[in-house]
């Protein structure tokens, strides 16, 4: 690959302005599927089982495709293809999400995507590390946590917003869902396809070395090759990336505790009800969109101002901080009777959404052998998607238990488990990538210095 200059934000802004898409899709599927598989008839209690799609097409989603698009040569790039594909099918899967008819169909649309997004987001973590050097890697990241925090601002606030310019909020379709969700799936299709576009169109992708691409010609991508890719990476995984599996392993389990059970926590807290056919559990809805807008944006301005903070302290530190003001604030919630007040706590769950949308990343990306890159994402990103099929299969066998059927506790359970990850962040020793033996530069690693 060819040298990496020095990019200016305005040029790494507009890289990132397809991760923006991305996020808003996944802030869609955060704050609307709870509900609209509720609308649909789905059990309190085997709720998280209907989210099974995400974790489980990025457990083999992302690290395939992060190891094919290391080995991939076309006349776009090795990451593009991806990228387009990826989006084109996300944008089509939210088109006919709001207008499933069976709670089977919206659980079906759900895997297609989550699948689909999970193919463009893993080649635009790795085309990230292709397109800056080391020293600004931290910049590159926390630009795509700034734009995650405000694509997930502007999906949670749509619903919102149609509402402030007119739209009914109690109008809704055959299959009882709120007209105001429907056209915010619309939305977000359409911007899912031109962010990717427009990143597409301002930033190409450094052109490999002639020498790197007869070496990647030479070795075509097959199952066998993409297995053994995975494989070795994950017998060679850095130290540093072994740690963090634990740090993922509490703050995703957490993560998917709150946004699965939130919804149900405020409206039974604010509102008195879970029945999904209830004024109060719509307007518990609107509430939800409008507190997680605000944390999502929250993050938008918290990832630039993290910047400075990272550089000087450390990602480790700034990432451990982050995590307890969320786990703290996630205790809180609960307690919270009056709708203003909930905004509080909104400020560290977006700190720490900031946070573990970058900061990980900035920690992972100088340990890691560049030319591994995509593979290395992949299966990072397997060790994120892991907790959160762990939580689906666990949290029903105690949601009646040992939490009493309550919602309010999951959020309790959350921000327990989000003090944990920060004191776990503390025993991640930084590690720069170290040359691996016999590397010859096709998909084998090579030294990078720390970041």
């Amino acid at each position: 690959m060819q040298h990496q200059p020095h990019m200016s934000f305005w040029q790494i802004v507009n890289m990132n302005v397809g991760f923006f898409g991305i996020q808003f899709s996944f802030g869609l599927q955060q704050s609307n599927m709870s509900p609209i598989y509720k609308y649909l008839g789905a059990d309190e209690a085997t709720l998280p089982l209907l989210w099974l799609a995400g974790p489980v097409t990025g457990l083999i989603v992302q690290p395939i495709v992060g190891a094919m698009s290391d080995r991939t040569v076309t006349r776009w790039g090795r990451r593009t293809p991806y990228f387009l594909i990826g989006a084109i099918f996300c944008s089509l899967g939210l088109l006919f999400m709001p207008f499933s008819p069976t709670l089977w169909m919206a659980a079906s649309l759900l895997w297609i995507l989550d699948a689909a997004n999970n193919v463009t987001m893993e080649p635009y973590r790795a085309f990230v590390s292709d397109k800056l050097a080391p020293p600004q890697h931290s910049l590159g990241f926390l630009t795509q946590s700034a734009f995650t925090g405000l694509g997930q601002t502007l999906a949670y606030l749509t619903p919102s917003l149609l509402v402030f310019f007119g739209m009914d909020r109690d109008a809704t379709n055959d299959s009882n869902i709120p007209q105001v969700v429907v056209a915010a799936f619309m939305i977000g299709a359409v911007v899912s396809i031109t962010s990717v576009l427009w990143s597409l169109k301002t930033t190409p992708e450094l052109p490999l070395a002639p020498e790197q691409v007869e070496r990647l010609r030479a070795h075509r991508i097959g199952i066998k090759t993409v297995a053994a890719d995975i494989w070795q990476a994950l017998r060679e995984m850095p130290p540093t990336m072994r740690q963090l599996v634990v740090v993922n392993l509490f703050q995703w389990y957490a993560l998917f505790c709150y946004w699965q059970y939130i919804m149900l926590s405020l409206s039974t807290t604010l509102f008195g009800t879970t029945d999904p056919a209830s004024a109060g559990f719509r307007e518990a809805g609107l509430l939800n969109g409008q507190i997680g807008a605000f944390y999502n944006f929250v993050a938008f301005l918290a990832a630039f101002a993290l910047v400075p903070f990272t550089r000087r302290f450390g990602a480790k530190h700034m990432h451990c901080f982050c995590l307890a003001v969320a786990g703290a604030s996630m205790l809180s919630i609960p307690l919270i009777r009056e709708s203003a007040m909930l905004f509080i706590p909104m400020v560290g769950i977006g700190l720490a959404w900031a946070s573990i949308m970058g900061n990980p990343y900035v920690m992972l990306a100088g340990c890691i052998p560049p030319d591994r890159t995509g593979v290395y994402m992949g299966i990072f990103n397997m060790f994120i998607v892991i907790p959160m099929i762990i939580q689906i299969f666990t949290l029903p066998l105690f949601y009646r238990s040992a939490l009493g059927g309550n919602p309010e506790n999951v959020i309790r359970l959350a921000g327990a488990l989000m003090l944990c990850a920060a004191v776990a962040v503390l025993w991640v020793k930084i590690r720069p990538a170290q040359p691996v033996p016999g590397a010859d530069g096709a998909g084998k690693g090579s030294a990078l210095r720390p970041s």
